[in-house]
């Protein structure tokens, strides 16, 4: 297995971060410093950054409710960081971005495999959000919504959007570009007023508080796997 990718497996870091450590010359494998492109057994000893990647590390699988104000950040010097916010021990890090001023379904593990596979820009892979907009929206606007948007020179992909009552909506993406769904409810002339990711594939937000979590069932993880073989 190549390094990058043993890293990444293993839940130290994304495949992308463990490339800047070896590069960074943080990464050694049986004490020689590893190159990017350097293959990799388990039973062969991997220091990443001066501590061992153990091979039998258990892999661990959170479904949290992050709140409004928390930064999908583990670093510590970020105010309200999402770190600090689940008092986390060990590498695990979050699965994608919910921006501060959004709030629902965030997925923290350390198997870098699943992470790369739902966020790989073709995955098609949907998620979920509860939307308020600021005033009434009409099913002309629902409409729109659904065949997608101009933002930034580039076209969005279609969704599935489905009134809930006068002001809010639920819309579905297979996408996940920065702050979408508020760029495209701006285009078409309103504002959001709260933003809630309430699914990703088949894990949903369900009844859990803000600021909760909670590890994913055997079903949950299974089901999981088996959408994105």
């Amino acid at each position: 297995m190549r390094i990058n990718k043993y890293i990444a497996a293993h839940g130290v870091a994304s495949r992308r971060a463990s490339d800047r450590l070896i590069e960074d010359g943080k990464v050694s494998i049986n004490g020689k410093v590893a190159k990017l492109g350097d293959s990799v057994e388990d039973e062969d000893v991997v220091i990443v950054d001066g501590q061992a990647v153990n091979p039998e590390t258990d892999q661990i699988y959170i479904a949290y409710h992050k709140p409004r104000g928390v930064e999908v950040t583990l670093n510590r010097s970020v105010k309200n960081n999402i770190a600090e916010a689940l008092d986390l021990k060990g590498h695990v890090f979050p699965v994608g971005r919910l921006d501060k001023d959004s709030s629902g379904l965030l997925l923290l593990t350390n198997d870098g495999d699943i992470v790369n596979k739902i966020l790989r820009p073709a995955s098609g892979h949907e998620k979920e959000y509860l939307v308020h907009a600021d005033r009434e929206v009409s099913n002309e606007f629902l409409k729109q919504l659904a065949n997608g948007a101009r933002i930034e020179g580039r076209q969005t992909s279609p969704t599935k959007t489905k009134r809930q009552n006068k002001t809010a909506f639920k819309i579905t993406l297979t996408e996940g570009r920065n702050r979408q769904i508020r760029k495209m409810v701006q285009k078409l002339g309103f504002h959001v007023k709260t933003l809630k990711r309430t699914r990703i594939m088949n894990i949903k937000l369900g009844h859990l508080s803000p600021g909760s979590w909670r590890h994913l069932t055997k079903v949950e993880l299974q089901e999981l796997k088996n959408q994105l073989a």
